[in-house]
């Protein structure tokens, strides 16, 4: 048997930009798929099992004989084969991101993994949403920042805040390390860590900077007070407070210009965060208040770029209120690098495995007595749920990963994308998805997003050749069945009337 997994559609059914970010398929590899079951395994797992059936906790089906086979025979290592394309790289919607087989005995676990594999969507959605995201913010740049996107505060723009707001330290490693591939901004911590010693070999991936929340403002007497202490402290570099702990205009008004003189003294960056109110409006607000007191200068693309302080807009942010945010400062004529924001919820929580519609498919099987047999998902109560039949390999057409029918002969081993990363246990020699550094996911990420166009057909003129006729093959199934069903009532009515 063999079966794939795809992303549907682009991210929030996006069609003009059907572009994502493929990413986290080493981690369940890493941790889970390159266990080895032992025989305790197989034993708790059979107890288990025993009693799940409902009602009344009966004995639920479970191959016990089959996993005890894979301990002894196998090293408990699952024997199949898994192919995927490399963390990091950048495909259109519909391009398989991994293609699992197993054989002969074994064939029933083809889809034993898909729950487990499945879960990619969630690294690979935020690592879109991110990118995305920088795009947004990229353009604002081009439009008004010296060097343009190509600046060297571009990739501290977007900050990461969803630490507090994830399930488990594992869903923030995970949605945390995907954000890293477009920014170097986090206040996920667990991410940081994980990218630098387990992906980077010490190398820092991630930073932040010295920032206070409110409950550090209201422990002190007044804000005014809170914020001398963060420039005694840190004021000769970059450090945040936020500024809506009770009246965010009176604090614009009367605090800002009161600890100014300390500011300018200490010489460093200092970043004022609103958290409440319209995002917008918070923004353009801080600008002028900031403007007002420390002045501004005037780059080469004429827009103002305030001295030594800027804005992080971390509260209500998505792509939407952070494009809006952007045209609202460069119409008031401030630059794009006056501003960052944070996000949160946005960017850690609000996704689902339907954001871009990811699902694990059967595609091909091969029956006891040898017929091999492609077979494909077509319900006619929704065309977007198709899926592809028979084997599958991916290659680049014009630079854009396009799929294949694996037995075309259009794609030569050394050229499939689809990549071999386990078999029946780890692989022999260089692996594609373990060996590359988080360094290198990132910098793949970069070349092959910009590469691409925003939307491509990506199935081959052979894959749609194979579909019209599985799906052909279907549909006079179909048609057989009902008339053989159609002749066997009309049969059983005749007799019914003798």
């Amino acid at each position: 048997m063999v079966a794939y997994g795809e992303f549907r559609r682009g991210f929030a059914g996006d069609e003009a930009d059907t572009r994502l970010v493929v990413y986290g398929l080493r981690y369940a590899l890493e941790n889970y798929v390159l266990r080895r079951w032992t025989a305790e395994d197989v034993e708790r797992a059979d107890a288990f099992y025993r009693s799940h059936l409902a009602p009344g906790h009966g004995a639920f089906p479970f191959p016990k004989e089959l996993f005890t086979r894979i301990v002894d025979q196998h090293g408990g290592y699952f024997p199949v084969r898994l192919q995927a394309l490399p963390d990091g790289t950048c495909v259109h919607a519909h391009v398989p991101v991994y293609q699992i087989t197993a054989e002969h005995e074994f064939a029933p676990l083809c889809t034993f993994l898909e729950t487990l594999l499945t879960m990619m969507w969630y690294p690979t959605t935020v690592a879109t949403l991110s990118r995305r995201a920088r795009d947004v913010i990229a353009a604002a740049f081009d439009a008004s920042a010296d060097g343009g996107s190509r600046s060297a505060l571009l990739p501290s723009r977007l900050h990461d805040f969803g630490f507090r707001g994830c399930t488990s330290v594992e869903q923030s490693v995970l949605g945390g390390l995907a954000h890293l591939l477009s920014f170097d901004g986090t206040d996920t911590m667990s991410a940081a860590y994980y990218a630098q010693f387990h992906l980077n070999g010490g190398r820092p991936v991630g930073m932040s900077i010295p920032a206070t929340e409110h409950s550090v403002m209201t422990c002190w007497p007044d804000e005014r007070a809170a914020i001398l202490n963060m420039i005694t402290r840190f004021g000769s570099g970059l450090f945040a407070t936020v500024m809506d702990s009770y009246d965010y205009g009176a604090a614009l008004r009367e605090v800002v210009p009161v600890v100014a003189e300390a500011k300018l003294a200490a010489g460093g960056f200092w970043v004022l965060r609103p958290d409440s109110g319209d995002p917008v409006d918070a923004v353009l607000q801080g600008l002028a208040a900031l403007e007002a007191v420390f002045g501004a200068d005037v780059n080469a693309k004429g827009f103002k770029v305030v001295r030594g302080a800027g804005v992080i807009q971390g509260d209500g942010i998505n792509v939407a209120t952070m494009s809006a945010i952007l045209d609202a400062t460069l119409a008031a004529g401030f630059s794009a690098e006056n501003v960052a924001f944070g996000m949160g919820g946005g960017l850690l929580q609000r996704v689902n495995r339907d954001t871009m519609s990811f699902a694990t498919k059967l595609c091909h099987v091969v029956y006891a007595d040898g017929t091999p047999h492609d077979v494909m998902k077509h319900p006619t109560t929704d065309a977007a749920k198709i899926s592809l039949p028979g084997e599958l390999a991916v290659k680049r057409v014009g630079g854009v990963p396009t799929v294949f029918p694996a037995d075309s002969g259009e794609v030569p081993p050394g050229e499939d994308l689809l990549q071999v990363v386990y078999d029946c246990g780890p692989v022999a020699g260089p692996n594609p998805l373990l060996d590359a550094d988080f360094d290198a996911v990132r910098a793949r990420v970069a070349a092959e997003w910009a590469a691409l166009p925003r939307a491509a057909d990506v199935l081959s003129g052979s894959l749609r050749a194979k579909i019209a006729a599985v799906t052909a093959q279907h549909a006079s199934g179909a048609s057989a069945a009902a008339r053989a069903a159609s002749a066997a009532a009309a049969a059983a009515g005749a007799g019914g009337g003798g």
